[in-house]
């Protein structure tokens, strides 16, 4: 579906429609109406055995080194003829083109394009001498390892497609340019690998991001929203990711990425719910190791979002289900509490998620102490004061460390939001309200595609051969085959027989 934008895109014609010739005056007049500001601005004549030469550009945009020692010193100080052929010929800079139209002039001006133009030529030369602001190459901050790469991304796609490069030293490993945004235009790359991704998922991708008509996109995080199969749901569909490992990973095993510039994150798709609890650590580890520790995460986030629910559930109306001397501290415990079992736990999972909230905007060393200490405080107050129960406060305790365990932040944020629905359907029906919601949970997510790709691969439909790639790790060398669900062009990674010879050196 087309998304319409506020931005109306003008046809091929209007851009490729030529000024020149035209005279200096006249387009230094074109160019200060466009771009008022003058101290945007820098624009100097200059002239030489009868040819004047306007030259001009964005001062804080341009690489001042490349300017100054490659552009003006050869251009202004050697002795050339001031035509289009022998300046491009004598500047010693690879990026010079010709320009025709007015728009591509204020468009190339925008990302660092000086320009130079001989009065009565039929083209005017361009130089792309864009100073890049970046930071440095750092860690990870939201995807913590303790194995494994911990490179992150930056936001100069740049330096993102050095970095994939680099690490997929292949000629199959595509990056293909593309632009989203009308009013300004960003720089996308549609990363993956030409003889393993599979077409229509490729095609898929490249034909929704070409038919966005959007006036700006800020970062990758905000084009996955206007990518996504569905907009309405809870879940999210397509992966997000700052470390390099875990792209180069993905897409050598058949994903399709997105690089986007002035975005430190990479998109992957198509993803499935199990992809959001996998960690690159898990690749790290030996094989039972990382199948353990992706069992407790599927346990966790299942914990996560019925615990408390289940807590309201058996208190209110299922009193039967919890052993007698459970029953009798629970009791004790809620004796002098004034408010019934689903306002008390509304009351602390608010509590709790209005201290998740304040230690993720305050800077990092005081939100810390906030969220430790103001845990703690509040607790006890609350317990003291007869507010809540000890006992909620554990399972409450216990509810918001499991859905930490998810390795992405996204799905966390989404199991948070669930839980909520979960606990109205407990506080109304008990178990039976529990049930439900989980129910209508998994016919939703049944229903729900990624990139066209079905989200509960491989459990629905059902694909064992996948299973090792998802709900287990398999010892590396059983590891040969990539995911049948994809449908990939070449399923396998290597030969199984092979890995599994091993000969001493004598032998």
């Amino acid at each position: 579906m087309r998304k319409r934008g506020l931005f109306k895109k003008q046809s091929d014609q209007e851009k490729k429609e030529s000024i020149f010739p035209i005279s200096i005056k006249v387009l230094e007049e074109k160019i200060r109406k466009e771009l008022p500001g003058k101290q945007d601005l820098f624009i100097q004549e200059h002239e030489q055995n009868g040819k004047k030469l306007l030259l001009f550009g964005v001062p804080y945009l341009i690489e001042k080194v490349d300017l100054n020692d490659y552009l003006l010193e050869p251009l202004l100080e050697k002795k050339i003829n001031w035509t289009n052929e022998e300046i491009l010929n004598e500047i010693p800079l690879s990026t010079g083109v010709k320009v025709t139209s007015f728009e591509e002039i204020i468009d190339k001006l925008l990302v660092g394009g000086v320009f130079i133009y001989v009065e009565h030529e039929e083209e005017i030369i361009c130089y792309i001498l864009l100073n890049k602001e970046k930071r440095g190459l750092d860690k990870a901050e939201t995807e913590s390892l303790v194995l494994g790469p911990k490179i992150a991304f930056t936001e100069s796609i740049s330096t993102n497609m050095n970095i994939i490069r680099f690490r997929v030293r292949s000629k199959d490993l595509v990056m293909e340019e593309l632009k989203v945004g009308e009013s300004i235009p960003t720089d996308l790359r549609l990363v993956y690998m030409k003889s393993i991704a599979n077409e229509d998922d490729v095609n898929t991708m490249r034909q929704r991001i070409e038919d966005l008509d959007v006036d700006k996109i800020e970062d990758a995080i905000v084009l996955k929203q206007y990518l996504e199969d569905s907009e309405l749901n809870v879940f999210p569909q397509f992966e997000i990711t700052e470390l390099p490992d875990r792209l180069t990973y993905a897409i050598t095993h058949g994903k399709v990425g997105v690089l986007i510039e002035n975005s430190p994150s990479a998109i992957i798709a198509p993803a499935t719910f199990f992809s959001f609890l996998e960690s690159t650590e898990d690749r790290y580890m030996r094989w039972q190791s990382g199948t353990f520790f992706r069992f407790l995460r599927f346990i966790s986030i299942f914990f996560a979002i019925t615990v408390t629910p289940a807590y309201v559930a058996v208190v209110t109306y299922q009193y039967g289900l919890i052993p007698m001397q459970l029953l009798i501290s629970i009791g004790q415990s809620r004796a002098q509490v004034p408010f019934p079992p689903l306002l008390e736990a509304f009351l602390l999972e608010f509590m709790i998620e209005l201290l998740r909230e304040a230690g993720a905007r305050l800077p990092t060393k005081v939100g810390q102490t906030m969220g430790i200490v103001g845990g703690i405080v509040i607790g006890q107050a609350a317990v003291e004061a007869g507010l809540t129960s000890n006992i909620l406060i554990i399972v409450v305790a216990m509810s918001a460390l499991a859905s930490f365990t998810s390795p992405s932040y996204l799905l966390g944020s989404s199991v948070r939001i669930i839980r909520f629905p979960l606990m109205l359907l407990a506080g109304a029906l008990g178990v039976f309200g529990i049930m439900f919601g989980i129910c209508f949970i998994i016919i939703h997510a049944i229903r729900l595609t990624s990139l066209g790709r079905p989200y509960l691969s491989p459990l629905y439909p059902l694909q064992l051969k996948d299973f090792n790639n998802v709900f287990f790790r398999s010892p590396p060398r059983y590891d040969s085959n990539r995911m049948k669900s994809f449908l990939l062009k070449d399923q396998r990674r290597f030969s199984k027989e092979e890995a599994a010879k091993k000969q001493d050196i004598d032998e």
